[in-house]
């Protein structure tokens, strides 16, 4: 299921024009920061710090240019998409005024593309942020996929698009209810029912995505097209995906921190985190329930990189006063020579959306280049933007960024 070759629907060598961004949760902190740093890179206004893609290694890849990166999408909040940006400067000081009002006619015409999601099995935190209209829509999980389908079919068709990059940006959901069938036939039969069907709304998007010829990208811990089921859907419908949970802050560092203990044999006996920001991400995950899957993405990466599991302990606090600002400080308790005990403590401080909308902008780029390559399934490359990785057991940064390389030199060698 790992990004292989096979015959996609309307692909071909070479072939490029203008790709759709289709962003699930349009109207949050990493999607208005990625419409606005589109715009501001397609007027050559701002330097493209922060972008992967824009480093010598991927120049031979003939992604899509910036301005040919047309962006629409779902959200159920109410409120204006321009408003939405605002609040990254009003709450949060991470965009200066002059950006967003250079963006104003990106916002306009965004907003004109946007579509109502679904709260289908998307669990009652999300459901509670729901304007009243998208809150009261009762339809079948196979409804809301049809639905959904159809809107990215539409998108695709109004706007002349070559190929379609659905990214999931929404807030985090609960882990799924149940187990999920291995096989997309056993599960496609269960759309009908609510009350059955085992699959959480990021699924019902994922699976939406690839009924219509379009590729996945899971950016948060929510589920997607993590199933098997919904793997080899993508490969019926002869499209890519990744993901899931993008890397950009603490288990970044612990990606790269981590490899330095077991390569000097350093035996690391506990690894503390604590994290605090206060965005809407935030907001959810201070529900139990969704805070869930979010813990488990960012602790399960320590035992596979040092072979054995240390003592760990990951805290999320939703903090409203920080806005879109995250602190992480982590205290790793690691013993030496002669069995003596020693301490590394670290703060890392960053600005959420900031750091992840040049990474959704890379992904929509490169999971694009992989399409037009006519790689299908499981992108296991693009391994070094993820916590869970699809597909890919290794954890450390720097031998994922070698399995990215790789990726990249085989399609330059079939240009």
């Amino acid at each position: 299921m790992a990004g292989s070759r096979g015959g996609t629907p309307g692909a071909g060598p070479g072939r490029r024009g203008p790709v759709g961004m289709w962003l699930v949760g349009a109207k949050g902190g990493v999607a208005t920061t990625a419409i606005t740093g589109l715009s501001a890179l397609s007027r050559g206004a701002i330097e493209p710090v922060g972008l992967v893609t824009a480093r010598e290694p991927f120049a031979g890849l003939d992604l899509v240019p910036f301005a040919d990166i047309v962006v629409g999408g779902h959200d159920i909040r109410p409120g204006r998409l321009g408003a939405e940006a605002r609040r990254m400067w009003e709450e949060s000081r991470a965009i200066l005024p002059e950006h967003l009002d250079a963006a104003a006619d990106t916002f306009a015409a965004v907003e004109a593309r946007l579509r109502p999601g679904t709260v289908v099995a998307a669990g009652d935190k999300i459901r509670d942020l729901a304007d009243p209209s998208v809150a009261a829509l009762v339809e079948s999980p196979r409804a809301a996929v049809e639905r959904i389908r159809a809107d990215i079919l539409d998108f695709r068709a109004r706007e002349s698009l070559a190929h379609v990059v659905v990214v999931n940006v929404a807030s985090t959901e609960p882990p799924a209810a149940g187990p999920i069938p291995p096989s997309w036939r056993e599960v496609e039969p269960l759309l009908d029912d609510a009350a059955a069907c085992p699959l959480p709304a990021s699924s019902l998007y994922a699976a939406a995505a690839f009924e219509a010829g379009a590729s996945y990208v899971n950016f948060t811990p929510s589920t997607g097209a993590t199933p098997p089921a919904l793997g080899e859907l993508a490969l019926e419908r002869g499209v890519a995906h990744a993901g899931c949970d993008g890397k950009t802050g603490e288990t970044l560092l612990k990606s790269v921190l981590a490899p330095m203990f077991a390569a000097r044999n350093l035996e690391v006996m506990s690894w503390v985190g604590h994290n605090i920001f206060g965005n809407m991400d935030g907001k959810v995950l201070d529900d139990p329930r969704n805070k869930a899957a979010k813990v488990r993405s960012k602790d399960h990466l320590l035992a596979a990189i040092l072979g054995y599991p240390p003592q760990t302990h990951v805290s999320i606090e939703y903090i409203r006063s920080l806005g879109d600002w995250k602190t992480a400080w982590d205290h790793v308790h690691f013993r030496g020579f002669l069995g003596t005990p020693m301490t590394l403590q670290f703060t890392w401080q960053g600005c959420d959306s900031i750091l992840a909308a040049p990474l959704v902008i890379d992904l929509v780029r490169l999971t694009e280049r992989a399409w037009r390559d006519g790689q299908r399934g499981a992108l296991a490359g693009l391994a070094p933007f993820f916590k869970s990785p699809i597909g890919v057991a290794e954890q450390d940064f720097s031998r994922q960024c070698a399995m990215l390389e790789s990726w990249i030199a085989s399609i330059a060698r079939d240009r």
